[in-house]
């Protein structure tokens, strides 16, 4: 038997082939960490094209404020991120990351007219602090960003620097920024920026000024406050909600640009699945710290999110197969009313009815927003794909034979349950017999020699049904039971028989309500079949009434 490509490439992987150019490359998913592709192995004057695993380039790119108003600390956070001890200078508080392990890289760079103290990190962010007096002050905006594995880490520092100096340096920004890496294959960035610009002397400047709306006549608005009508205009720009989407391309683009020097086939992309026309829901950027935890056991939030949808796409893909079903299913439908003979008009075919309910669903989702519309359409091709394995299960195809199937079904329904009910009936009788004759049984005694002191004496007997008060008062109401619902004459209780009853009949019981529930659901689905049908006819009765109205005027 000859081996396998797989065999034989591990054989050359033995022997130190090495592989040549790539055969074929399937492009890299963002949002995924590893992808396949072909490679061709020299070995004994032969090329063998093995598939191998690879890691590939991960998109990841975060936009965020670091604000006052949320309790955290520009010197907090440049702290952290650079792996140094430094204090806050505004609070007095010391914040001390010299023992976080990971930090490979830190670097500050500075607009031309900036001072130079400022390439010291306490100089810089205790700066920023001391003049941003207000309690909800916004101190410094914070990108964190995927670094690609496929690069060096020279040539993730140059990214990094090359991407802050194009971005945010030529802006007049001051960038801190910081490469972590923990060997655990999630090398990333984090960069801090100044959100306030600096004059031609290095002294912070305003972020914004406050202009009065004037009316029509160019009079100021007065507000019954008394006060004037303003509004905020930006000075600098850099809050304009565009630049997320440009600094995100830009990283995207930069990225690529070395990707392609490195001689590495893998690309970044910034934008959504919807935008590069992937029908698949994105999964969400997991991070150190869950990541952690998910390979320690523990599971997270971000961990469960990211599993649901994996399993809402594993369930589009699966849709779409049963899509494949649903066609072949039409086109028997079409193939067998061809071929048949002229019949009379019957009622409309289930087939139509269900190709006019998804397109009317899609009709009515398009106002919302893409991955609402994804979900709808993967949960309403769900509903018609197990529509369709039920009707050609039962052979079912017009609307008469749905409307038939259902009420029979629904009658079978009814049947069991009016046969479960008389027996519940019975059961609940053999269970008060049972009970009181129980009762009945047990304390006969206590109420036999309660009857042998009625003769003695009265102190004696009013002691003892004192002390037996609670067994006589269940054997009288065990008496008057079983005197009321039994026949006169009846000597001994047969306790054991309606045991024995109330075994079989709970056991016959346990077997209806399971066919009953088989029953109930098969009426569920022929419901939501009829709904949607329904749904459909709703849809078509305009049509029909305005081509009858245009036939009309004819």
């Amino acid at each position: 038997m000859l081996p396998s490509l797989t065999d034989i490439g591990g054989f050359a992987a033995t022997r130190g082939c090495t592989p040549c150019a790539a055969y074929a490359a399937i492009p890299a998913h963002p949002q995924k960490q590893y992808t396949r592709r072909w490679r061709l192995y020299h070995f004994c004057g032969f090329y063998y094209p093995i598939r191998e695993v690879i890691p590939i380039a991960i998109y990841h790119c975060n936009i965020s404020i670091v604000s006052r108003g949320k309790g955290k600390s520009a010197v907090a956070a440049a702290a952290y991120r650079s792996g140094e001890k430094l204090t806050n200078e505004w609070d007095g508080m010391t914040h001390d990351y010299t023992r976080k392990g990971g930090v490979v890289h830190t670097e500050i760079l500075l607009p031309p007219n900036a001072p130079p103290s400022f390439s010291d990190r306490s100089t810089l962010w205790n700066s920023v602090e001391l003049y941003e007096k207000a309690g909800n002050a916004q101190l410094a905006r914070e990108i964190d960003a995927a670094l690609p594995i496929e690069l060096s880490r020279e040539e993730q520092i140059r990214l990094v620097r090359e991407y802050c100096s194009s971005q945010f340096v030529s802006r007049g920004m001051c960038v801190d920024f910081a490469i972590h890496d923990t060997d655990s294959g999630n090398p990333h960035c984090h960069i801090m920026l100044t959100m306030r610009p600096l004059d031609e002397r290095g002294a912070w400047a305003a972020k914004s000024k406050k202009e009065y709306d004037l009316d029509e006549n160019g009079e100021r608005i007065r507000l019954p406050s008394g006060r004037y009508k303003t509004h905020k205009v930006d000075l600098t720009g850099w809050n304009d909600k565009g630049n997320a989407l440009l600094w995100r391309k830009a990283w995207a683009d930069i990225s690529n640009v070395y990707l392609e020097r490195a001689g590495s086939p893998e690309r970044i992309d910034h934008r959504s699945n919807a935008e590069r026309g992937i029908d698949e829901l994105p999964t969400v950027h997991m991070g150190v710290a869950a990541c952690q935890m998910e390979k320690k056991g523990v599971a997270t939030e971000k961990g469960e999110l990211n599993r649901n949808i994996q399993k809402a796409n594993r369930l589009i893909r699966e849709i779409r197969a049963q899509i494949g079903k649903l066609k072949e299913w039409i086109g028997e439908l079409f193939k067998a009313r061809e071929t048949a003979p002229e019949q009379p008009p019957q009622s409309p075919g289930l087939a139509n009815l269900l190709m006019k309910y998804l397109s009317v669903q899609r009709e009515k989702s398009r106002k919302y927003s893409q991955s609402w519309q994804r979900q709808h359409t993967a949960d309403e091709l769900k509903t018609v794909a197990k529509a369709v394995n039920y009707l050609s299960e039962h052979g079912i195809s017009t609307l008469d034979e749905l409307d038939a199937a259902l009420s029979s079904v629904s009658d079978q329904a009814d049947a069991i349950r009016e046969g479960m009910k008389t027996a519940e009936k019975r059961m609940k009788e053999l269970q008060k017999l049972i009970e009181y004759g129980k009762n009945y049984t047990e304390y006969k005694p206590i109420h036999d020699e309660l009857k042998k002191l009625k003769n003695g004496w009265t102190s004696k007997r009013d002691k003892y049904e004192e002390a037996h008060r609670a067994e006589l008062t269940l054997w009288n109401a065990a008496s008057r039971y079983l005197h009321a619902n039994l026949p006169k004459g009846t000597k001994t209780l047969p306790i054991s028989e309606w045991e024995k009853e109330y075994a079989t009949l709970s056991g016959q019981r346990t077997a209806e309500y399971t066919k009953l529930k088989e029953t109930r659901a098969e009426v569920a689905e022929l419901h939501n079949i009829r709904k949607c049908v329904d749904i459909a006819l709703k849809a078509d009765q305009p049509e029909q009434t305005r081509a009858k109205r245009h036939d009309l005027e004819r």
